[in-house]
C-alpha cells in the first residue's frame, strides 16, 4: 500500500512560472535594445555625421560589452550566488537605457551601449541558470526556449516601436533608445524577492538552506529526489577548462557564435542590407523577416520536447546556408525571392537559436554553469561583433552578395560542428546531462 503524498511533497510551480516570466523579460530587454538600434542607427548616423566605421562600432557596441559582462557575471554568479546579480543587472538596464536619451555625440553613445552590453552579458549568465536550477526536467527545454521567444519578441516589438516613433511620428531617435527603460522597470519589479538557487546552495555546502527552499517553494522530498538534487552535494568542485567540460565549452562556443554572428550582422543593418538589394520598402521587409524570427522561436519552443534537441540543432544549419547562398549568388534577384530567403533564414535561425538558451544550461555542471554560459556568450559575441562591425564596410567594398556568401559559410561551420557534437538531452535531469560524455549519437529519453 502506498502512502499518499503530503502537501509538502506535491510539486508546486508558482515560483517557477514567476521565475520563467522574469527571466524571459530579461532576455526580451536584450532583444529590445538591439532591435531599436537596428532601426535607429541610420538616423543616428545622419544626425551625428558618423562614418561607416563609427556606425559599425555603435552597432557592435553592446556586443563588445557582452564580451566583458558575460564571463565576469558568470564567475561572480558561480562564486557568490544567482539571486543578487539577477536583480542588480536589470537595474543597470534602467539607468543606462535612460542615459541614451541625453547623448550628444557618437563617443558617448558608444560608451553607454558598451555598458549596456555588460548588463546584457550578465543576463545571459544568470537568467537561464537561475530558471533551470528550479525547473523540473520535464518541460525544461520548453521553459528555456521561452527565453529566446522573449528575445525575439522583444526585438520585433522594438523594431515596430522604433519605426512608429522615428519614421512615423518623427520623434527623436534618442527617445526611441531611452524607451527601453520601461520594460526594464517592469522586469526589476518582478524580480524582487526570489530565493537563492537550491542547486547552487547544495554545491556550496549549504545543504540545509537548499533543502529548505525545495521544501518551501518546489515540492519537498519527492521533488528533491525526482530532480536528483542530492547529487549536487557531491559536485562541489569542477574545472571549466579541463577534460569533458572544455569539450562542452568548445561545442557551445562554436554553436552559439555561428548562430548569432550572421543574424546580428544582417539584422543590425537590415534596412541598409535590404535597400542595397533594391528592395522597394526596407521597413516592411525588416518587420516581416523579424516577425518570422519571432514565429520561429515560438515554433522551436513548442516543438523542442517532441522532436528533441539534436533534430532541432542540425538540419536548420544546411537550409540557412542555402538560403543565404541564393541571395549571395543571384545578382538582381526579384524582391520576393530576397525576402523569402531572408524569411527562411530568420525563421530557422530563431528555431535552432532556442538551443543557445538550452544546451549551455543542460550540459554544464552547476559549479561552473554560469561561468561556462558567460564564456560561451562572450565568444559568440566576438563573432557577432566582428560581423556587425565589418558588414557596413563589406557592403561598401566587396558588396552585399559577397557578404551573404560569407554568412552562408558561417552556417556551414555551425552545421558541421553540430553534426559531429550536438547531444540529445531531452527529459534528462541536470546532473545526468552535465555529467555524461558529450557525443552526437542520440540517446533514448529517460521516462518519468
Amino acid at each position: 500500500m502506498t502512502t499518499a503524498p503530503t502537501s509538502a511533497d506535491r510539486p508546486r510551480t508558482g515560483l517557477v512560472r514567476r521565475l520563467n516570466f522574469a527571466a524571459a523579460w530579461g532576455e526580451g530587454l536584450d532583444g529590445f535594445d538591439l532591435g531599436v538600434i537596428s532601426v535607429a542607427l541610420p538616423f543616428i548616423t545622419k544626425a551625428l555625421g558618423l562614418t561607416p566605421v563609427e556606425a559599425g562600432l555603435i552597432g557592435a557596441s553592446s556586443l563588445i560589452g557582452i564580451f566583458v559582462g558575460a564571463p565576469l557575471a558568470g564567475f561572480l554568479t558561480d562564486r557568490y550566488g544567482r539571486r543578487l546579480l539577477f536583480l542588480v543587472d536589470v537595474i543597470a538596464f534602467i539607468v543606462l537605457g535612460l542615459a541614451q536619451g541625453i547623448v550628444t555625440d557618437g563617443i558617448q553613445l558608444f560608451v553607454i551601449r558598451v555598458l549596456l552590453g555588460v548588463a546584457i552579458g550578465a543576463e545571459y549568465s544568470i537568467g537561464a541558470a537561475m530558471l533551470s536550477e528550479f525547473a523540473p526536467a520535464k518541460g525544461r527545454g520548453r521553459r528555456l526556449s521561452g527565453l529566446l521567444v522573449g528575445w525575439y519578441g522583444g526585438y520585433l516589438i522594438a523594431v515596430v516601436v522604433a519605426y512608429v516613433l522615428i519614421d512615423g511620428l518623427g520623434i527623436s531617435w534618442r527617445w526611441a533608445l531611452a524607451c527601453s527603460a520601461l520594460p526594464a522597470l517592469v522586469t526589476a519589479l518582478v524580480r524582487i524577492g526570489f530565493p537563492e538557487s537550491p542547486r547552487w546552495l547544495l554545491t556550496h555546502g549549504r545543504g540545509q538552506e537548499g533543502r529548505a527552499i525545495v521544501d518551501r517553494y518546489l515540492g519537498g522530498d519527492r521533488y528533491f529526489e525526482q530532480e536528483n538534487f542530492g547529487s549536487e552535494e557531491e559536485r562541489r568542485t569542477a574545472s571549466l577548462f579541463r577534460g569533458e567540460n572544455l569539450k562542452r565549452l568548445v561545442f557551445l562556443s562554436v554553436f552559439w557564435a555561428c548562430n548569432v554572428a550572421p543574424y546580428f550582422a544582417i539584422f543590425t543593418f537590415a534596412p541598409t542590407v535590404l535597400k542595397t538589394l533594391q528592395l522597394s520598402d526596407p521597413a516592411v521587409g525588416t518587420i516581416f523577416v523579424n516577425a518570422l524570427a519571432a514565429i520561429g522561436a515560438v515554433v522551436g519552443m513548442l516543438s523542442i520536447e517532441r522532436i528533441g534537441r539534436r533534430k532541432q540543432a542540425v538540419p536548420p544549419w544546411w537550409i540557412m546556408a542555402g538560403a543565404l547562398a541564393v541571395i549571395g549568388l543571384w545578382a538582381g534577384a526579384p524582391g520576393w525571392v530576397i525576402v523569402l530567403c531572408f524569411a527562411v533564414f530568420s525563421f530557422l535561425n530563431a528555431l535552432s537559436g532556442n538551443l543557445t538558451a538550452v544546451y549551455p544550461i543542460e550540459i554544464l555542471p552547476t559549479p561552473v554553469r554560469s561561468s561556462g554560459v558567460g564564456v560561451a556568450a562572450a565568444v559568440s559575441r566576438v563573432g557577432a561583433a566582428i560581423g556587425t562591425f565589418l558588414l557596413p564596410v563589406g557592403i561598401d567594398t566587396i558588396g552585399t552578395g559577397a557578404c551573404m556568401l560569407i554568412a552562408a559559410a558561417v552556417c556551414v561551420v555551425g552545421g558541421v560542428v553540430s553534426q559531429l557534437m550536438a547531444p540529445e538531452t531531452t527529459n534528462r535531469d541536470l546532473v545526468d546531462t552535465s555529467s555524461s560524455p558529450l557525443r552526437a549519437a542520440p540517446e533514448p529519453a529517460a521516462t518519468r
